[in-house]
């Protein structure tokens, strides 16, 4: 399995590469880049708060795209700086929670959803468990440990929640938004659960040693 995943993360940037080149040659920097990533994704929680679930899952995928060209720009580019990491990241946080809350936004006052509260309670538990999952990996990494370990990351809440808007809509109750979110929200947890045991195991290492 990842073997598959490592494979297709190869072929995309590959298929990007071209791109990234032509972004190259305008002379935009990566934190602009960043900075667009993060306005998409304002715009698909708006759209998402205003019940346009189309809008919002496309705006959504589109952000995730320009948020793996801000690196690959940085990094082709030898433009990478603390404060592009920095700033890259603190943006991706700020997006996840607009992201959930745009969504909780909508379930509160929308008429035809079937299952309100156990949405409402899965995107407030999403915003928690999103955090989590990026501060545990930046915590490990700050004390010299690996922290990437997970079945559920940043690019599975944008493509599932994407993918799920844009065929589904709010259509059925809005029922297909709130499976997907609360199954996104029980991997983020899952993820909450390996990254703690895999630092505790990498720090009782350290310690003995």
């Amino acid at each position: 399995m990842a073997e598959l995943v490592s494979g297709a993360v190869n072929a995309y940037h590959r298929g990007t590469a071209p791109l990234v080149r032509a972004l190259l040659r305008t002379g935009i920097t990566p934190n602009t880049i960043t900075t667009v990533g993060a306005a998409l994704i304002a715009l698909s929680a708006v759209a998402y708060g205003y019940g346009h679930m189309h809008w919002g899952g496309g705006l959504l995928l589109a952000s995730g795209i320009i948020d793996t060209l801000d690196g690959s720009v940085a990094r082709m580019g030898h433009r990478a700086t603390k404060w592009g990491a920095f700033y890259d990241s603190t943006l991706d946080r700020m997006g996840d929670g607009a992201l959930f809350i745009g969504l909780a936004s909508w379930m509160i006052y929308a008429h035809d959803i079937e299952l309100r509260e156990l949405s409402i309670i899965a995107c407030m538990l999403g915003i928690l468990s999103s955090l989590l999952v990026s501060y545990m990996r930046a915590r490990a990494e700050s004390l010299g440990m690996d922290g990437k370990v997970g079945i559920a990351q940043r690019a599975e809440r944008i493509l599932g929640l994407g993918l799920t808007t844009i065929v589904f809509g709010s259509n059925w109750h809005a029922i297909p938004i709130t499976v997907v979110i609360t199954l996104l929200t029980v991997l983020s947890l899952i993820t909450v659960g390996q990254r703690f045991v895999h630092v505790r195991r990498q720090a009782n290492a350290a310690d003995v040693t």
